[in-house]
């Protein structure tokens, strides 16, 4: 109920404007103008209704308001009609007051100005010492519904995440979520990011011009690192491959493959997003690739015995350099270098058989 009537996004807002250092800064600083703005209208108040003067008059209003803003700010000006001994204690305590009250103000003032600046230093410091220990982590480029998505499910599978958006209103609403604030397309941006360490980089920005230019800096900088790009359109997609991507994908087409799935075999499709998506499920499909390294290396998959071995099932097998798959490779299939193998079984297998694969 209340995500269907957008409390659950108000909700948010208000979090995050409360711990926002800038929102803070900003309430004190209203607090302080407020508290001002109430002594002035009290000492006004106080010369327009109290008879203050010697011959026992009132005040003006434009004379106790300016009687009330000399006082308050203490400049020393005569006062603008002599005072009788009520004025003198009335204008002692109107000193007093707005005298402790400017003083608070300032206080809250400097407060305001150097807290919001020191908070968001340790934030910062925090923040790249943060991103400074992420290794074999994924960065998003790109932050908005597809950029979430994405995060959210790499997060609930155990994978770490950066995420790189220019909107720092974006990232504001997800502190917990390592990100820079910043054009990702730059390659002072990437650097920080550390994508020399990362394992995969995810670019779901809204521009396939930007995309393409980004894909293009992140080949460059790291020639070996996987690259999977949202493509808007069809010719998008072969651009970005051009460019540099390992995968460049429609999600739109995607969705509607997906929806079609269902339509037609929707036992199939529930099935496979249990497989791959669901995290309480016990089996997982997970690719898996032989190291040279590694024992399995030109043995065939009979000799090895998988199954008996780790209890996963090879589902599929690709060779090193090719784009098709071997399904259901009978045991004659020896393993070669840097071929992947297509698992099905429990996590516990899976790990086993990576294991093996690392050599």
């Amino acid at each position: 109920m209340r995500t269907f009537l957008g409390l659950d996004g108000w909700d948010r807002r208000r979090r995050v404007q409360r711990d926002d250092p800038t929102a803070v800064s900003l309430r004190r600083i209203e607090i302080a103008v407020a508290g001002l703005g109430v002594v002035i209208g009290l000492g006004t108040l106080g010369y327009l209704v109290l008879p203050v003067t010697q011959d026992g008059r009132r005040f003006g209003l434009l004379d106790a308001l300016y009687q009330t803003v000399t006082t308050v700010s203490t400049v020393g000006f005569r006062e603008v009609h002599p005072l009788n001994h009520g004025g003198q204690i009335f204008t002692i305590a109107l000193i007093i007051l707005g005298a402790g009250t400017v003083l608070y103000n300032l206080g809250l003032l400097v407060e305001a100005v150097t807290e919001g600046k020191l908070r968001e230093h340790l934030e910062r410091r925090r923040m790249d010492r943060q991103i400074d220990a992420l290794r074999d982590h994924v960065i998003i480029c790109g932050f908005g519904r597809v950029g979430k998505a994405a995060s959210e499910h790499l997060i609930a599978t155990g994978h770490r995440v950066l995420v790189i958006d220019r909107d720092a209103g974006r990232l504001a609403e997800h502190p917990e979520i390592p990100h820079i604030s910043g054009e990702a397309n730059s390659e002072g941006i990437l650097q920080e990011a550390g994508i020399d360490r990362a394992k995969a980089l995810v670019v779901t920005l809204d521009s396939d011009a930007e995309s393409v230019y980004l894909v293009l800096s992140a080949r460059a900088l790291a020639p070996d690192l996987v690259i999977v790009a949202r493509a808007r359109t069809a010719d998008s997609k072969d651009k970005l491959v051009l460019a540099g991507a390992t995968r460049a994908v429609n999600p739109q087409m995607i969705g509607g493959r997906r929806l079609a799935a269902f339509a037609l075999q929707p036992d199939v499709a529930e099935f496979l997003d249990v497989v791959v998506h669901d995290e309480e499920f016990d089996f997982r499909i997970q690719q898996v690739r032989v190291s040279p390294e590694s024992s399995l290396v030109g043995q065939k998959l009979d000799d090895l015995d998988i199954p008996g071995a780790t209890g996963v099932q090879v589902l599929a097998l690709r060779k090193s350099g090719t784009t098709s798959f071997t399904f259901n490779p009978h045991g004659e299939n020896a393993v070669s270098p840097n071929c992947v193998l297509i698992g099905f079984g429990t996590l516990e297998g899976i790990e086993a058989l990576q294991l093996l694969a690392r050599g």
